[in-house]
């Protein structure tokens, strides 16, 4: 089997996984956007996804996303990249340049770099979501030993920093499931904090929730858009 037609047959396997999970729930699968996460992997398996028309492809790392998605570009794929990774302020300006929707806003500073870069490499403005932490044990800010993100307590008040400014636009919440905690409790606890981002803000309507093992119980507890690597380019080499 071609390394195309291995990709074509975990893709129809993770929509029928996805088509499964939506029935489960009397939810219809055009209400699920599967992003393909192609970290690791080459921009020649970026173009054997668009050409079975995957549009919607996800990134965790600005230092290999940027190439990537130059790499693709010149070969005339049309595809929507999604940055779904932790992100430092000083890599704001290229992932602004590139990227359709950023995952991982989960702290002011990094909400105002991105309105700063995105203001003067976009003609217009940088869709974003917020990062929630669903360990209870978390911090009430972003720390790299809980996987990032805010509380949802914090939620509100990035929210409302977010929408004053007009290089940004609010398009919802992002999240992944504790380590070692029951996935669909915590995309449970995701769904009440998306419920009360739209009462302040109706256009935040995206929820990522959900990856290659826990998609099921994402789709149950609302989740729009599921992020999806292993189970459509296979397990990953470890990085160094």
């Amino acid at each position: 089997m071609n390394r195309r037609d291995e990709i074509a047959a975990n893709l129809a396997a993770v929509r029928e996984r996805i088509a499964a999970a939506c029935a489960a729930v009397q939810r219809h699968p055009d209400e699920i956007t599967m992003i393909a996460v192609t970290k690791t992997y080459p921009a020649s398996d970026v173009l054997h996804l668009a050409a079975l028309g995957v549009r919607e492809v996800g990134e965790n790392r600005d230092q290999e996303a940027a190439g990537k998605a130059a790499e693709v570009r010149a070969a005339g794929a049309d595809v929507r990249w999604h940055f779904v990774g932790q992100l430092q302020r000083n890599k704001a300006r290229s992932v602004a340049s590139y990227a359709d929707l950023v995952h991982s806003v989960d702290r002011p500073a990094l909400a105002a770099a991105l309105a700063e870069a995105a203001a003067k490499v976009r003609d217009r403005p940088l869709d974003v979501l917020i990062q929630v932490n669903l360990d209870p044990t978390a911090p009430e800010v972003s720390d790299p030993l809980h996987r990032g993100g805010v509380s949802p307590g914090s939620v509100a008040a990035l929210a409302e920093l977010i929408g004053k400014d007009e290089a940004l636009r609010l398009r919802g919440v992002m999240a992944v499931a504790p380590v070692n905690d029951d996935a669909g409790a915590a995309f449970a606890r995701l769904a009440a904090v998306a419920a009360g981002l739209r009462a302040d803000h109706p256009n935040a309507t995206v929820v990522s929730a959900g990856m290659s093992g826990d998609l099921e119980e994402a789709i149950a507890h609302g989740a729009t858009h599921v992020r999806v690597g292993t189970a459509l380019l296979g397990k990953r080499a470890l990085l160094g």
